[in-house]
């Protein structure tokens, strides 16, 4: 039976263990070992691993693979992936490769512009205050200046800085909503210190004004806070070619490149489709997200409230055919980071980013953009042709072998028994079955 706990986090390590088996496990030397198998042998390493977050007990992988081929504005990259789902590398492998020999993915950065909040509650007239605002608007700037200074040396800082009414949602609910450009890295913490001072320097100033009433002056700060949908941090990327070397072995380009077109369409009006859709590509993101150290839920998050912008959830990627021309694109916001957080802590992280041949910031999103439109590509091109479950059972072959106790000589036997075939789960299982079978009888 397991019990709550005060303290937990004040516990050692192995006392946090030892608390968790014996509450939660009937065999506690077996759960025990699972955990500790997992520890690095290097002690130092493993407690840089130990202090990334709280109550850390052991380590989680995840695969961690590349997809070669990539070529990115005339540069070839080998890209990292972290992701544990079968088929996602190997399809944005291949369609790397398809598009390498169609003149590769061209990328672009549109814009960086990241956006925060100062959250309050005005009692007042908001033209009182709008006035009031715009005459103290440089005492935020300079009451932020020791926090941007730094920022500011590397061609970032407040941008903007803009007195938001939104009194016709919520009553006496106002905003100060702030621009930012954080340079090579994310800005999360640099843009909440801001804020936090933005809050201060408002409340400060409408206290020691004569304009407002006493009543007026008791603003109530409900908040200050980043936000996560960055829809002006945008990065496009693209691919195209003419419609005729889109030729598969049982279609003429025409006729594949009406299909995939379609194929978006039903995911910009359907949003049941849009959501799988949209997943696919968010594959290809977060598995590159998660292989340099950046914060994949942000990344998420911001991807799905874009696709929702119109006031119904759509496709990211869009598609256009136009005088024999194929071109199928991806606008998307994406946040991210190369210096601070893990990048120069997690080993693996710092490995991918020299993989990557160190990129800044900007030059990251152009890459992690590619490789979601790559993955999509890859998708849709399957299910509009064979079907997805011929490459995607091809890959999950071998986990679903894995659990059922394949020997290393059996593996092969299914490689080859499969290799024309669509291996559904029922027909592994039935196969091993009878093979198992056979040998005992």
């Amino acid at each position: 039976m397991s019990k709550a706990i005060k303290g937990f986090s004040k516990l050692t390590k192995e006392e946090k263990i030892d608390w968790v088996v014996s509450n939660y496990f009937s065999d506690q030397e077996t759960g025990k070992a699972v955990l500790k198998q997992y520890w690095n042998k290097d002690e130092k390493l493993q407690q840089v691993h130990d202090e990334f977050i709280e109550n850390t007990l052991t380590n989680y992988y995840l695969p961690f693979g590349v997809a070669p081929n990539f070529l990115i504005n005339d540069v070839i990259y080998t890209i990292p992936m972290a992701i544990e789902e079968s088929s996602v590398v190997a399809a944005a492998a291949k369609a790397a490769s398809f598009w390498m020999a169609r003149g590769g993915f061209k990328t672009e950065v549109i814009s960086t512009k990241k956006i925060g909040h100062v959250h309050f509650v005005y009692y007042g007239d908001y033209d009182t205050l709008l006035n009031f605002f715009n005459k103290i608007k440089d005492k935020f700037y300079r009451d932020t200046e020791s926090i941007t200074a730094n920022m500011r040396k590397r061609e970032g800082g407040i941008t903007d800085i803009m007195l938001i009414n939104k009194n016709y949602e919520e009553p006496n609910y106002y905003q100060i909503k702030a621009n930012f450009e954080t340079a090579d890295s994310m800005g999360a913490n640099f843009i909440n210190t801001c804020l936090e001072q933005f809050a201060e320097t408002l409340k400060r100033e409408i206290e020691a004004s004569d304009v407002f009433t006493e009543e007026e002056k008791q603003i109530q700060i409900i908040m200050c806070i980043l936000s996560n949908y960055t829809p002006e941090c945008l990065v496009r990327a693209e691919v195209n070619c003419s419609v005729d070397q889109l030729a598969t072995e049982n279609m003429t380009g025409e006729e594949f490149a009406q299909k995939f077109q379609r194929a978006i369409h039903v995911a910009t009006i359907e949003p049941y489709r849009a959501t799988t859709h949209n997943k696919g590509i968010m594959n290809g993101i977060d598995a590159v997200v998660i292989a340099t150290g950046n914060d994949f839920r942000a990344v998420e998050a911001a991807a799905h409230t874009y696709a929702a912008r119109s006031g119904q959830y759509r496709s990211l990627t869009q598609c256009e055919i136009k005088d024999g021309q194929f071109r199928f694109w991806l606008d998307i916001p994406m946040a991210l980071g190369t210096v601070g957080g893990l990048t120069t802590l997690h080993p693996m992280v710092k490995f991918a980013y020299e993989l990557l041949g160190n990129p800044g910031a900007k030059d990251l999103m152009m890459i992690i953009a590619a490789s979601g439109l790559a993955q999509n590509f890859g998708a849709l091109k399957a299910l509009t042709t064979t079907g997805i479950q011929q490459g995607h059972m091809k890959m999950h072959l071998l986990n679903v072998l894995n659990n059922l106790g394949a020997t290393d000589k059996e593996k092969d036997f299914f490689k080859i028994y499969f290799k024309d075939k669509v291996p559904r789960h029922s027909d592994i299982v039935n196969k091993f079955n009878e093979m198992r079978a056979a040998v005992t009888n």
